[in-house]
C-alpha cells in the first residue's frame, strides 16, 4: 500500500496554520471562559507513545469526540447565523464530520472497540465550545475563530496517524482530514482579513 506523502502534507498543514501564532488545541480545556485566541497547544503525548493498532484505535476514538464537537458548534450557529457563507461552512461540517463520525464508529466496532480512555479525555476537552458561539454577541465571527484552531488540532492529530498509524482506513481519513480541514482554514482565514480580524 502506497502510503501518503507525511512530510508534504505537515508542511502544508504547518503553513497554513502559521498565521495562528503556534498550534491551537483544546486538551484538559475548560472553554466556557475563554476566547479561541487563548487556548494553548493540546498534548498529543498519550497517543505518540502508541503505534500500529493501538494507536490506530486511540486516533479514532479521540477523533469521534472532536468531530462531534464541531457538529455542536456548527449547530449552534445556524439558527443565530446572518452571514451565508458562514452557514454553508456550518452545514458542510455536519455533513462530512457526521459521516466521518459513523464510518469511525463502525471501524472501532470492527477493530476491538473503542479506547475509552481516549475517547474519556477527548470529550472533556471539548467542552463548551458550542456554548462560546452561543453566547457571542457575534456568532458568525465566534464560529469561525473557533473553527481555525478546532481544525488545526484535528490536523496535529490526523498528521501523527499519518505519520503512526497502521491501518488502510485510518490513514485514508488522517489524510483527508489534513487535506479538507487545512483548506477549510485557509478558507476561513481569508473571511476573517476580509473583517480586519
Amino acid at each position: 500500500m502506497k502510503r501518503p506523502n507525511v512530510l508534504l502534507l505537515s508542511a502544508a498543514a504547518a503553513l497554513l496554520t502559521l498565521p495562528l501564532a503556534q498550534a491551537q488545541g483544546m486538551a484538559g480545556m475548560d472553554h466556557s471562559t475563554m476566547n479561541m485566541s487563548q487556548m494553548p497547544a493540546m498534548d498529543l503525548s498519550g497517543m505518540k507513545k502508541l503505534q500500529g493498532k493501538a494507536f490506530d484505535r486511540a486516533f479514532m476514538s479521540a477523533m469521534i469526540p472532536h468531530h462531534q464537537a464541531a457538529v455542536d458548534m456548527a449547530r449552534a450557529v445556524l439558527p443565530v447565523s446572518k452571514d451565508a457563507t458562514v452557514k454553508a461552512w456550518a452545514n458542510a461540517v455536519i455533513k462530512d464530520q457526521n459521516r466521518e463520525i459513523n464510518l469511525m464508529t463502525a471501524w472501532l466496532k470492527a477493530n476491538g472497540g473503542t479506547d475509552a480512555a481516549m475517547a474519556k479525555m477527548m470529550a472533556g476537552s471539548m467542552q463548551g465550545m458550542a456554548s462560546m458561539v452561543k453566547s457571542s454577541k457575534t456568532p458568525d465571527v465566534a464560529f469561525v475563530q473557533g473553527m481555525i484552531p478546532h481544525h488545526a488540532s484535528a490536523v496535529d492529530m490526523a498528521s501523527l496517524a499519518l505519520q503512526k498509524g497502521s491501518h488502510a482506513t485510518v490513514l485514508k481519513l488522517a489524510r483527508d482530514i489534513v487535506k479538507a480541514q487545512a483548506q477549510e482554514m485557509y478558507d476561513y482565514r481569508v473571511w476573517l482579513g476580509k473583517r480586519g480580524l
